[in-house]
């Protein structure tokens, strides 16, 4: 890919790489356009790209034999759509599907993993990256089995806002229910829970974040858990560096 500036980028995988391995993954990869509602990898089928991600945030599903997706983990800029082909994986296990626009950096699944033979950086940063996803993985099913829904609500929020990368995000009540795993209507009075302290503004389907520090006061400790973890790898966790986003909804 010609003209691409790497103290530019926002994904974190590309921007760690030294300049001769950058030189290589850049030139394999296309800038694409990620839309709202788009599915990347559904699941059961063939991973054929690799999605480096730029802005916007993705979520990752468990699709039960109901048909009904629950959410299992957020991808966002710290990390890639379609990295577990690295581990062996040749059809992917979840649906991964765009919650806001946004862009990414794409390349084929096969040149993705040709590349990480011969750059041992971009190999070893993605596997620290799959090791964050999958401890995500096991703190999001633990949460949603004994933790409340505002403090999950909290939760996916604070996880959002660190990954999206834009002010707003345009989500339905019924999207958020599905990845939370509850009816709209709850969703609504988890809101409403977090309203009445201040935390958020929530009217006509927006929700604008009021106090960030409430906010994962307010959010059980998977938030902080995963956020450990990132620092334990990374060094640092984006949200030690976001500012406050609105999320519309």
């Amino acid at each position: 890919m010609a003209n691409i500036i790497q103290s530019k980028l926002h994904n974190r995988l590309l921007a760690s790489l030294p300049a001769n391995e950058f030189a290589l993954v850049s030139a394999a990869t296309e800038r694409v356009s990620l839309e709202l509602g788009q599915t990347l990898h559904r699941s059961g089928e063939v991973i054929e790209h690799v999605y480096l991600v730029e802005s916007g945030f993705i979520s990752a599903m468990a699709v039960l034999s109901d048909g009904l997706p629950l959410e299992v983990g957020l991808i966002g800029s710290e990390g890639a759509a379609g990295a577990p082909v690295l581990l062996g994986a040749k059809t992917s296990y979840c649906e991964t599907m765009c919650q806001t626009g946004g862009e990414a950096l794409r390349i084929s699944s096969s040149q993705f993993l040709s590349l990480a033979e011969s750059c041992p950086v971009l190999r070893s940063e993605t596997l620290k990256y799959l090791q964050i996803f999958h401890a995500q993985v096991i703190q999001t099913a633990a949460c949603n089995a004994h933790h409340d829904l505002s403090q999950r609500l909290a939760r996916w929020l604070l996880s959002a806002q660190d990954r999206s990368g834009v002010p707003e995000l345009s989500l339905t009540q019924d999207l958020i229910s599905i990845m939370l795993g509850v009816r709209r209507s709850t969703v609504s009075v988890a809101a409403a829970t977090l309203q009445r302290a201040g935390i958020i503004r929530y009217e006509h389907g927006r929700i604008t974040i009021l106090d960030r520090v409430g906010l994962e006061n307010a959010a059980c400790e998977c938030y902080e858990a995963i956020a450990s973890e990132y620092r334990r790898l990374f060094g640092e966790h984006p949200k030690d560096i976001v500012r406050p986003h609105r999320f519309t909804t």
